[in-house]
Protein backbone atom coordinates (compact mmCIF):
# COMPACT_ATOMS: atom_id res chain seq x y z
CA UNK A 1 0.00 0.00 0.00
CA UNK A 2 2.80 2.44 0.84
CA UNK A 3 4.49 1.70 -2.47
CA UNK A 4 1.26 2.41 -4.34
CA UNK A 5 0.76 5.69 -2.52
CA UNK A 6 4.34 6.76 -3.21
CA UNK A 7 3.97 5.87 -6.86
CA UNK A 8 0.98 8.19 -7.01
CA UNK A 9 2.89 10.89 -5.15
CA UNK A 10 6.02 10.79 -7.25
CA UNK A 11 4.68 9.89 -10.68
CA UNK A 12 1.45 11.86 -10.59
CA UNK A 13 2.48 14.76 -8.38
CA UNK A 14 6.19 15.47 -8.30
CA UNK A 15 7.40 14.55 -11.77
CA UNK A 16 4.85 16.42 -13.86
CA UNK A 17 7.16 19.19 -14.99
CA UNK A 18 9.22 21.85 -13.29
CA UNK A 19 7.74 24.39 -10.94
CA UNK A 20 8.73 27.46 -12.92
CA UNK A 21 10.26 28.64 -16.13
CA UNK A 22 13.64 28.96 -14.43
CA UNK A 23 13.53 26.02 -12.04
CA UNK A 24 15.35 22.86 -13.07
CA UNK A 25 13.31 20.02 -14.50
CA UNK A 26 13.04 16.85 -12.46
CA UNK A 27 13.24 13.43 -14.06
CA UNK A 28 10.45 10.91 -13.81
CA UNK A 29 10.81 8.75 -10.70
CA UNK A 30 8.20 6.10 -11.30
CA UNK A 31 10.05 3.32 -9.48
CA UNK A 32 10.58 5.16 -6.22
CA UNK A 33 9.12 3.95 -2.96
CA UNK A 34 8.93 5.57 0.44
CA UNK A 35 11.75 3.30 1.56
CA UNK A 36 14.27 4.13 -1.18
CA UNK A 37 13.51 7.62 -2.44
CA UNK A 38 14.16 10.10 0.36
CA UNK A 39 17.82 9.18 0.84
CA UNK A 40 20.16 11.51 -1.07
CA UNK A 41 20.52 15.25 -1.54
CA UNK A 42 19.44 14.67 -5.14
CA UNK A 43 16.24 13.04 -3.91
CA UNK A 44 15.62 16.02 -1.64
CA UNK A 45 16.14 18.44 -4.53
CA UNK A 46 13.63 16.60 -6.71
CA UNK A 47 11.11 16.55 -3.88
CA UNK A 48 11.64 20.27 -3.26
CA UNK A 49 11.02 21.00 -6.94
CA UNK A 50 7.81 19.01 -6.56
CA UNK A 51 6.79 21.21 -3.63
CA UNK A 52 7.28 24.35 -5.72
CA UNK A 53 5.39 22.70 -8.56
CA UNK A 54 2.51 22.05 -6.17
CA UNK A 55 2.33 25.76 -5.42
CA UNK A 56 2.42 26.63 -9.11
CA UNK A 57 -0.49 24.27 -9.87
CA UNK A 58 -2.69 25.23 -6.95
CA UNK A 59 -4.73 27.71 -9.01
CA UNK A 60 -4.93 25.56 -12.14
CA UNK A 61 -8.47 24.46 -11.30
CA UNK A 62 -11.50 25.73 -9.43
CA UNK A 63 -11.44 29.47 -8.74
CA UNK A 64 -7.96 30.94 -8.42
CA UNK A 65 -7.25 32.96 -5.30
CA UNK A 66 -6.46 36.23 -7.16
CA UNK A 67 -9.68 35.90 -9.17
CA UNK A 68 -11.86 35.17 -6.15
CA UNK A 69 -10.21 37.93 -4.11
CA UNK A 70 -10.84 40.50 -6.82
CA UNK A 71 -14.45 39.52 -7.48
CA UNK A 72 -15.46 39.32 -3.82
CA UNK A 73 -14.05 42.77 -3.12
CA UNK A 74 -15.51 46.11 -4.17
CA UNK A 75 -13.13 46.17 -7.15
CA UNK A 76 -15.01 44.05 -9.69
CA UNK A 77 -18.15 42.05 -10.46
CA UNK A 78 -18.40 38.36 -11.33
CA UNK A 79 -19.26 39.03 -14.98
CA UNK A 80 -18.26 36.25 -17.50
CA UNK A 81 -20.57 35.41 -20.41
CA UNK A 82 -24.18 36.52 -20.55
CA UNK A 83 -25.29 32.93 -21.23
CA UNK A 84 -23.02 31.36 -18.59
CA UNK A 85 -24.17 29.97 -15.28
CA UNK A 86 -24.40 32.25 -12.28
CA UNK A 87 -21.61 30.74 -10.15
CA UNK A 88 -19.50 33.88 -10.30
CA UNK A 89 -22.51 35.97 -9.31
CA UNK A 90 -23.09 33.60 -6.39
CA UNK A 91 -19.52 34.21 -5.26
CA UNK A 92 -19.69 37.94 -5.94
CA UNK A 93 -22.96 38.40 -4.06
CA UNK A 94 -22.29 35.85 -1.27
CA UNK A 95 -25.65 34.29 -2.06
CA UNK A 96 -25.98 30.55 -2.70
CA UNK A 97 -29.50 31.06 -4.09
CA UNK A 98 -28.01 32.82 -7.11
CA UNK A 99 -26.75 29.44 -8.33
CA UNK A 100 -27.87 26.56 -6.07
CA UNK A 101 -26.36 23.94 -8.38
CA UNK A 102 -22.85 25.39 -7.99
CA UNK A 103 -22.07 23.52 -4.81
CA UNK A 104 -18.51 22.74 -5.84
CA UNK A 105 -17.17 26.00 -7.28
CA UNK A 106 -14.08 25.69 -5.11
CA UNK A 107 -13.86 21.89 -5.25
CA UNK A 108 -10.75 21.75 -7.43
CA UNK A 109 -9.19 24.60 -5.46
CA UNK A 110 -9.62 22.71 -2.18
CA UNK A 111 -8.12 19.52 -3.63
CA UNK A 112 -5.16 21.28 -5.25
CA UNK A 113 -4.24 23.12 -2.06
CA UNK A 114 -4.23 19.87 -0.11
CA UNK A 115 -2.17 18.15 -2.81
CA UNK A 116 0.40 20.93 -2.49
CA UNK A 117 0.37 20.58 1.30
CA UNK A 118 0.70 16.79 0.95
CA UNK A 119 3.89 17.24 -1.05
CA UNK A 120 5.30 19.62 1.54
CA UNK A 121 4.39 17.32 4.41
CA UNK A 122 5.94 14.33 2.64
CA UNK A 123 9.31 16.06 2.29
CA UNK A 124 9.23 17.45 5.83
CA UNK A 125 8.43 14.02 7.25
CA UNK A 126 11.48 12.48 5.56
CA UNK A 127 14.01 15.23 6.30
CA UNK A 128 15.80 13.16 8.94
CA UNK A 129 16.17 10.16 6.62
CA UNK A 130 18.13 12.09 3.99
CA UNK A 131 21.93 11.95 3.99
CA UNK A 132 22.82 15.63 4.09
CA UNK A 133 26.54 14.81 4.37
CA UNK A 134 26.79 17.15 7.33
CA UNK A 135 25.46 20.12 5.38
CA UNK A 136 23.07 21.48 8.00
CA UNK A 137 22.67 24.75 6.10
CA UNK A 138 21.37 22.93 3.02
CA UNK A 139 18.99 20.86 5.12
CA UNK A 140 17.60 23.91 6.89
CA UNK A 141 17.26 25.78 3.60
CA UNK A 142 15.18 23.00 2.03
CA UNK A 143 13.06 22.73 5.15
CA UNK A 144 12.58 26.50 5.30
CA UNK A 145 11.48 26.72 1.65
CA UNK A 146 9.07 23.84 2.12
CA UNK A 147 7.60 25.30 5.29
CA UNK A 148 7.14 28.69 3.62
CA UNK A 149 5.14 27.09 0.80
CA UNK A 150 3.04 25.11 3.29
CA UNK A 151 2.36 28.31 5.23
CA UNK A 152 1.53 30.19 2.03
CA UNK A 153 -1.06 27.57 1.08
CA UNK A 154 -2.58 27.41 4.53
CA UNK A 155 -2.84 31.21 4.69
CA UNK A 156 -4.81 31.23 1.45
CA UNK A 157 -7.04 28.43 2.68
CA UNK A 158 -7.77 29.75 6.15
CA UNK A 159 -8.71 33.13 4.69
CA UNK A 160 -10.97 31.60 2.05
CA UNK A 161 -12.71 28.94 4.12
CA UNK A 162 -11.96 29.90 7.72
CA UNK A 163 -12.54 26.39 9.02
CA UNK A 164 -10.23 23.82 7.48
CA UNK A 165 -8.53 20.54 8.44
CA UNK A 166 -4.98 21.12 9.67
CA UNK A 167 -2.74 18.37 8.29
CA UNK A 168 0.97 18.26 9.09
CA UNK A 169 1.78 14.70 7.99
CA UNK A 170 1.25 13.02 4.58
CA UNK A 171 -2.00 11.38 5.55
CA UNK A 172 -5.23 10.62 3.73
CA UNK A 173 -7.18 10.30 6.99
CA UNK A 174 -10.56 11.96 7.47
CA UNK A 175 -9.45 14.95 9.54
CA UNK A 176 -12.00 17.34 11.11
CA UNK A 177 -11.72 21.10 10.84
CA UNK A 178 -9.33 22.83 13.19
CA UNK A 179 -9.76 26.01 15.14
CA UNK A 180 -8.34 28.80 12.94
CA UNK A 181 -5.92 29.69 15.74
CA UNK A 182 -4.24 26.29 15.31
CA UNK A 183 -3.79 26.94 11.60
CA UNK A 184 -2.37 30.40 12.22
CA UNK A 185 -0.01 29.02 14.83
CA UNK A 186 1.44 26.60 12.26
CA UNK A 187 1.65 29.39 9.67
CA UNK A 188 3.53 31.61 12.12
CA UNK A 189 5.89 28.82 13.19
CA UNK A 190 6.63 27.86 9.58
CA UNK A 191 7.32 31.44 8.52
CA UNK A 192 9.46 32.19 11.54
CA UNK A 193 11.56 29.12 10.77
CA UNK A 194 11.84 30.21 7.14
CA UNK A 195 12.87 33.74 8.10
CA UNK A 196 15.53 32.41 10.45
CA UNK A 197 17.00 29.85 8.07
CA UNK A 198 16.87 31.34 4.58
CA UNK A 199 19.65 33.42 3.10
CA UNK A 200 19.25 37.15 2.71
CA UNK A 201 19.35 36.98 -1.07
CA UNK A 202 17.38 39.51 -3.07
CA UNK A 203 14.80 37.91 -5.32
CA UNK A 204 16.19 39.20 -8.61
CA UNK A 205 19.83 38.37 -7.87
CA UNK A 206 19.26 34.64 -7.47
CA UNK A 207 21.04 32.23 -9.76
CA UNK A 208 18.98 32.29 -12.99
CA UNK A 209 18.84 28.49 -13.00
CA UNK A 210 16.87 28.48 -9.75
CA UNK A 211 15.26 31.91 -9.77
CA UNK A 212 11.89 32.01 -8.09
CA UNK A 213 12.89 30.34 -4.85
CA UNK A 214 11.73 31.63 -1.50
CA UNK A 215 14.01 34.05 0.35
CA UNK A 216 14.34 35.33 3.90
CA UNK A 217 12.72 38.56 2.75
CA UNK A 218 9.65 36.78 1.39
CA UNK A 219 9.15 34.99 4.71
CA UNK A 220 9.49 38.22 6.72
CA UNK A 221 7.14 40.12 4.41
CA UNK A 222 4.54 37.38 4.54
CA UNK A 223 4.75 37.37 8.33
CA UNK A 224 3.80 41.04 8.26
CA UNK A 225 0.82 40.31 6.01
CA UNK A 226 -0.36 37.40 8.16
CA UNK A 227 -0.02 39.50 11.34
CA UNK A 228 -2.11 42.35 9.94
CA UNK A 229 -4.84 40.07 8.63
CA UNK A 230 -5.15 37.82 11.67
CA UNK A 231 -5.13 40.62 14.25
CA UNK A 232 -7.62 42.65 12.18
CA UNK A 233 -10.09 39.93 11.16
CA UNK A 234 -10.12 38.21 14.55
CA UNK A 235 -9.61 41.34 16.65
CA UNK A 236 -6.54 40.00 18.47
CA UNK A 237 -3.51 41.93 19.79
CA UNK A 238 -0.89 39.54 18.40
CA UNK A 239 -0.48 36.58 16.06
CA UNK A 240 -1.56 33.66 18.30
CA UNK A 241 1.18 34.47 20.80
CA UNK A 242 3.85 33.81 18.15
CA UNK A 243 4.41 37.31 16.77
CA UNK A 244 3.78 40.63 18.49
CA UNK A 245 3.23 43.95 16.75
CA UNK A 246 6.81 45.16 17.41
CA UNK A 247 8.14 41.85 16.08
CA UNK A 248 5.99 42.04 12.94
CA UNK A 249 7.28 45.56 12.31
CA UNK A 250 10.88 44.42 12.91
CA UNK A 251 10.51 41.77 10.22
CA UNK A 252 9.27 44.38 7.74
CA UNK A 253 11.95 46.88 8.70
CA UNK A 254 14.55 44.19 8.08
CA UNK A 255 13.26 43.76 4.53
CA UNK A 256 13.37 47.53 3.98
CA UNK A 257 16.82 48.06 5.50
CA UNK A 258 18.63 44.96 4.30
CA UNK A 259 16.69 43.36 1.46
CA UNK A 260 18.10 45.47 -1.37
CA UNK A 261 14.65 46.23 -2.81
CA UNK A 262 13.35 49.42 -4.34
CA UNK A 263 10.41 50.80 -6.26
CA UNK A 264 10.48 50.62 -10.04
CA UNK A 265 10.60 54.21 -11.32
CA UNK A 266 7.30 54.13 -13.24
CA UNK A 267 4.32 52.19 -11.96
CA UNK A 268 3.07 51.22 -15.42
CA UNK A 269 6.36 49.49 -16.18
CA UNK A 270 5.53 46.78 -13.65
CA UNK A 271 2.82 45.40 -15.93
CA UNK A 272 3.29 44.01 -19.45
CA UNK A 273 -0.01 45.26 -20.87
CA UNK A 274 0.42 48.72 -19.35
CA UNK A 275 3.94 49.33 -20.61
CA UNK A 276 4.55 47.19 -23.72
CA UNK A 277 8.14 48.03 -24.74
CA UNK A 278 8.95 49.61 -21.36
CA UNK A 279 8.10 46.59 -19.20
CA UNK A 280 10.88 46.12 -16.64
CA UNK A 281 10.44 42.37 -16.68
CA UNK A 282 10.02 39.68 -14.07
CA UNK A 283 12.20 39.44 -10.99
CA UNK A 284 12.71 43.20 -10.92
CA UNK A 285 13.89 45.10 -7.85
CA UNK A 286 10.34 45.43 -6.52
CA UNK A 287 9.51 41.71 -6.54
CA UNK A 288 9.68 40.19 -3.06
CA UNK A 289 7.93 36.95 -4.02
CA UNK A 290 6.14 35.71 -7.12
CA UNK A 291 4.53 32.51 -8.32
CA UNK A 292 6.20 31.83 -11.65
CA UNK A 293 4.58 30.68 -14.88
CA UNK A 294 5.65 29.96 -18.43
CA UNK A 295 4.01 29.17 -21.78
CA UNK A 296 5.19 25.52 -21.93
CA UNK A 297 2.12 23.97 -20.33
CA UNK A 298 0.14 21.51 -22.40
CA UNK A 299 -3.04 19.42 -22.33
CA UNK A 300 -1.12 16.36 -21.08
CA UNK A 301 -0.74 17.33 -17.45
CA UNK A 302 2.08 19.87 -17.63
CA UNK A 303 0.62 22.82 -15.76
CA UNK A 304 3.34 25.43 -16.22
CA UNK A 305 1.10 28.25 -17.48
CA UNK A 306 -0.94 30.89 -15.77
CA UNK A 307 -4.34 29.28 -16.36
CA UNK A 308 -6.40 31.76 -14.35
CA UNK A 309 -5.44 35.03 -16.06
CA UNK A 310 -7.70 34.17 -18.99
CA UNK A 311 -10.65 34.95 -16.70
CA UNK A 312 -9.60 38.62 -16.74
CA UNK A 313 -9.32 38.81 -20.53
CA UNK A 314 -11.73 40.74 -22.74
CA UNK A 315 -14.74 38.60 -23.55
CA UNK A 316 -13.97 36.47 -26.65
CA UNK A 317 -12.24 39.30 -28.49
CA UNK A 318 -8.67 40.47 -28.95
CA UNK A 319 -8.18 44.22 -29.19
CA UNK A 320 -4.48 45.03 -29.51
CA UNK A 321 -2.56 44.87 -27.25
CA UNK A 322 -5.11 42.97 -25.19
CA UNK A 323 -5.83 39.31 -25.81
CA UNK A 324 -9.12 37.51 -25.52
CA UNK A 325 -10.45 35.80 -22.41
CA UNK A 326 -13.65 34.94 -20.61
CA UNK A 327 -14.72 38.44 -19.57
CA UNK A 328 -14.71 37.83 -15.84
CA UNK A 329 -14.15 40.48 -13.16
CA UNK A 330 -15.44 43.55 -14.96
CA UNK A 331 -14.15 46.51 -12.96
CA UNK A 332 -16.57 48.38 -10.74
CA UNK A 333 -16.72 52.00 -11.99
CA UNK A 334 -16.33 53.24 -8.43
CA UNK A 335 -12.76 51.91 -8.45
CA UNK A 336 -11.98 53.80 -11.67
CA UNK A 337 -13.50 56.94 -10.15
CA UNK A 338 -11.54 56.53 -6.91
CA UNK A 339 -8.30 57.42 -8.70
CA UNK A 340 -7.23 61.03 -9.01
CA UNK A 341 -6.76 62.21 -12.59
CA UNK A 342 -3.03 62.71 -11.88
CA UNK A 343 -2.56 59.20 -10.51
CA UNK A 344 -0.52 57.17 -13.02
CA UNK A 345 -1.88 53.95 -11.51
CA UNK A 346 -5.34 54.60 -12.94
CA UNK A 347 -4.63 53.82 -16.59
CA UNK A 348 -1.91 51.29 -15.66
CA UNK A 349 -4.31 49.19 -13.60
CA UNK A 350 -7.58 49.38 -15.54
CA UNK A 351 -8.61 49.15 -19.19
CA UNK A 352 -11.21 51.80 -20.02
CA UNK A 353 -12.87 50.92 -23.32
CA UNK A 354 -14.03 54.49 -23.89
CA UNK A 355 -10.82 56.27 -22.89
CA UNK A 356 -8.67 53.91 -24.96
CA UNK A 357 -11.11 54.01 -27.90
CA UNK A 358 -11.47 50.23 -27.97
CA UNK A 359 -14.08 48.77 -30.28
CA UNK A 360 -15.58 46.08 -28.05
CA UNK A 361 -18.04 44.19 -30.23
CA UNK A 362 -19.22 41.48 -27.85
CA UNK A 363 -21.36 43.44 -25.41
CA UNK A 364 -24.29 41.11 -26.14
CA UNK A 365 -22.13 38.20 -25.02
CA UNK A 366 -20.88 39.99 -21.88
CA UNK A 367 -22.53 39.85 -18.48
CA UNK A 368 -22.19 42.77 -16.08
CA UNK A 369 -20.44 45.00 -18.59
CA UNK A 370 -19.20 48.24 -17.05
CA UNK A 371 -16.87 49.63 -19.68
CA UNK A 372 -13.83 48.72 -17.57
CA UNK A 373 -11.76 45.61 -17.06
CA UNK A 374 -8.43 44.63 -15.49
CA UNK A 375 -5.15 45.60 -17.16
CA UNK A 376 -2.51 44.36 -14.70
CA UNK A 377 -3.25 40.72 -15.35
CA UNK A 378 -4.73 40.43 -18.82
CA UNK A 379 -3.76 38.19 -21.74
CA UNK A 380 -1.99 39.95 -24.59
CA UNK A 381 -2.17 39.72 -28.39
CA UNK A 382 -0.24 41.12 -31.33
CA UNK A 383 -1.65 43.60 -33.84
CA UNK A 384 -3.06 40.74 -35.90
CA UNK A 385 -4.99 39.51 -32.87
CA UNK A 386 -2.83 36.45 -32.24
CA UNK A 387 -2.27 35.44 -28.63
CA UNK A 388 1.29 36.21 -27.53
CA UNK A 389 1.24 33.03 -25.45
CA UNK A 390 0.50 30.96 -28.56
CA UNK A 391 2.93 32.99 -30.64
CA UNK A 392 5.69 32.06 -28.19
CA UNK A 393 4.85 28.39 -28.66
CA UNK A 394 2.15 27.87 -26.06
CA UNK A 395 -0.48 25.22 -26.67
CA UNK A 396 -3.41 27.58 -26.13
CA UNK A 397 -4.18 31.07 -24.82
CA UNK A 398 -6.33 29.30 -22.24
CA UNK A 399 -3.51 27.45 -20.49
CA UNK A 400 -0.29 29.07 -21.71
CA UNK A 401 -0.31 32.59 -20.26
CA UNK A 402 3.18 33.25 -18.95
CA UNK A 403 2.87 36.31 -16.69
CA UNK A 404 4.03 35.64 -13.13
CA UNK A 405 1.76 36.44 -10.21
CA UNK A 406 3.66 38.93 -8.06
CA UNK A 407 2.35 37.97 -4.66
CA UNK A 408 4.39 40.44 -2.61
CA UNK A 409 5.76 43.73 -3.92
CA UNK A 410 8.14 46.04 -2.09
CA UNK A 411 5.45 48.74 -2.11
CA UNK A 412 3.37 46.43 0.08
CA UNK A 413 6.23 46.08 2.55
CA UNK A 414 6.56 49.86 2.79
CA UNK A 415 2.85 50.39 3.39
CA UNK A 416 2.58 47.53 5.90
CA UNK A 417 5.50 48.96 7.88
CA UNK A 418 3.92 52.41 7.79
CA UNK A 419 0.63 50.98 9.05
CA UNK A 420 2.40 49.23 11.92
CA UNK A 421 3.86 52.54 13.08
CA UNK A 422 7.40 52.55 11.70
CA UNK A 423 9.53 55.57 12.60
CA UNK A 424 9.89 56.24 8.89
CA UNK A 425 6.18 55.79 8.17
CA UNK A 426 5.72 59.14 6.44
CA UNK A 427 8.72 58.52 4.19
CA UNK A 428 7.53 54.99 3.30
CA UNK A 429 4.07 56.32 2.51
CA UNK A 430 5.49 59.18 0.46
CA UNK A 431 7.70 56.86 -1.61
CA UNK A 432 4.68 54.97 -2.87
CA UNK A 433 2.61 58.08 -3.54
CA UNK A 434 5.47 60.06 -5.12
CA UNK A 435 5.88 57.38 -7.77
CA UNK A 436 2.14 57.36 -8.45
CA UNK A 437 1.76 61.12 -8.85
CA UNK A 438 5.15 62.22 -10.16
CA UNK A 439 5.33 66.00 -10.48
CA UNK A 440 1.77 66.30 -9.14
CA UNK A 441 2.73 64.71 -5.80
CA UNK A 442 1.43 66.50 -2.72
CA UNK A 443 2.24 65.12 0.72
CA UNK A 444 -0.68 63.60 2.63
CA UNK A 445 -0.52 62.77 6.37
CA UNK A 446 0.30 59.15 7.09
CA UNK A 447 -2.85 58.00 8.90
CA UNK A 448 -4.27 54.46 8.90
CA UNK A 449 -7.24 55.63 6.84
CA UNK A 450 -4.96 57.20 4.26
CA UNK A 451 -2.73 54.13 4.15
CA UNK A 452 -5.68 51.81 3.54
CA UNK A 453 -6.96 54.09 0.79
CA UNK A 454 -3.50 54.12 -0.77
CA UNK A 455 -3.39 50.33 -0.64
CA UNK A 456 -6.70 50.24 -2.51
CA UNK A 457 -5.18 52.24 -5.36
CA UNK A 458 -1.70 50.72 -5.33
CA UNK A 459 -2.82 47.07 -5.29
CA UNK A 460 -6.01 47.23 -7.35
CA UNK A 461 -6.83 43.80 -8.81
CA UNK A 462 -3.77 42.15 -7.23
CA UNK A 463 -5.78 39.99 -4.83
CA UNK A 464 -5.11 42.17 -1.78
CA UNK A 465 -8.03 44.61 -1.42
CA UNK A 466 -10.61 42.07 -0.24
CA UNK A 467 -8.46 40.95 2.67
CA UNK A 468 -7.65 44.56 3.55
CA UNK A 469 -11.41 45.14 3.82
CA UNK A 470 -12.05 42.07 5.98
CA UNK A 471 -9.29 42.95 8.42
CA UNK A 472 -11.11 46.21 9.12
CA UNK A 473 -13.99 44.14 10.49
CA UNK A 474 -16.79 42.27 8.77
CA UNK A 475 -19.25 45.15 9.17
CA UNK A 476 -16.85 47.64 7.61
CA UNK A 477 -16.12 45.21 4.77
CA UNK A 478 -19.82 44.58 4.17
CA UNK A 479 -20.54 48.30 4.05
CA UNK A 480 -17.76 48.87 1.50
CA UNK A 481 -18.75 45.99 -0.78
CA UNK A 482 -22.54 46.20 -0.63
CA UNK A 483 -24.25 48.24 -3.33
CA UNK A 484 -27.07 48.47 -5.79
CA UNK A 485 -25.97 49.64 -9.22
CA UNK A 486 -26.67 49.23 -12.92
CA UNK A 487 -24.67 46.96 -15.22
CA UNK A 488 -25.33 45.66 -18.72
CA UNK A 489 -26.22 42.01 -19.18
CA UNK A 490 -26.13 41.25 -22.88
CA UNK A 491 -26.32 44.96 -23.61
CA UNK A 492 -29.41 45.46 -21.47
CA UNK A 493 -29.31 47.67 -18.37
CA UNK A 494 -29.81 45.45 -15.34
CA UNK A 495 -29.87 46.13 -11.60
CA UNK A 496 -27.01 44.53 -9.68
CA UNK A 497 -27.43 44.11 -5.91
CA UNK A 498 -24.93 42.98 -3.30
CA UNK A 499 -26.32 43.09 0.23
CA UNK A 500 -24.34 43.72 3.40
CA UNK A 501 -26.44 41.09 5.21
CA UNK A 502 -25.13 38.26 3.02
CA UNK A 503 -21.53 39.28 3.58
CA UNK A 504 -22.12 39.47 7.31
CA UNK A 505 -23.92 36.11 7.35
CA UNK A 506 -21.04 34.34 5.61
CA UNK A 507 -18.40 36.32 7.54
CA UNK A 508 -16.79 36.88 4.16
CA UNK A 509 -15.87 33.20 3.82
CA UNK A 510 -16.50 31.08 0.74
CA UNK A 511 -18.41 27.86 0.39
CA UNK A 512 -16.72 24.64 1.49
CA UNK A 513 -17.16 22.22 -1.45
CA UNK A 514 -20.15 20.00 -0.78
CA UNK A 515 -18.34 17.10 -2.44
CA UNK A 516 -15.71 17.31 0.28
CA UNK A 517 -18.37 17.33 2.98
CA UNK A 518 -19.91 14.22 1.44
CA UNK A 519 -16.53 12.48 1.10
CA UNK A 520 -15.84 13.22 4.76
CA UNK A 521 -19.11 11.54 5.81
CA UNK A 522 -20.16 14.94 7.14
CA UNK A 523 -17.14 15.28 9.39
CA UNK A 524 -16.60 18.61 7.62
CA UNK A 525 -19.20 21.27 8.44
CA UNK A 526 -20.36 23.94 5.99
CA UNK A 527 -19.71 27.60 6.69
CA UNK A 528 -22.61 29.79 7.78
CA UNK A 529 -24.67 31.22 4.93
CA UNK A 530 -23.70 28.51 2.45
Amino acid sequence: MKNIKLYILLAALISLGACSKDFLDTEDVTSATEQNFYKTQGDAWKALVGVYDGLQRVWSGGVAFPVASTIMSDEAFGATGNADGFGYQMMDEFDKLRSPSDQDMFGDSWALYYKAIYRANMLLTHMNGIDWKGNTTLRNTYEAETRFIRAYCYFDMVRLWGNIPLITTPTTANVPQANPDSVYKLIAEDLKFAAANLAGTSYGSQDPSTRGRVTKWAAEALLGRVFLYYTGYYGKPDLVGEVTKPQALAYLEDVISNGGFGLVDKFANLWPAASLNNYVGEDNKETVFAIKYTFTGDWNGNVDGNTWMVMFGIRIQSIYPYGMGWGGATVNPKLWNAFDANDSRKSASIISFADEHLDFQNIKDQREYTGYTIKKYTPMADEAGRSLAEKMGGASFMISQYQDYVSIRYADVLLMAAELGAAGAQDYFDQVRRRAYGAAFVQTPVTRENILNERRLEFAAEGIRYWDLLRQGINAAAAAIAETTTVQNGGVNTTKTITAAKIQETKGLVQIPYSQITLSNNVLKQNAGW
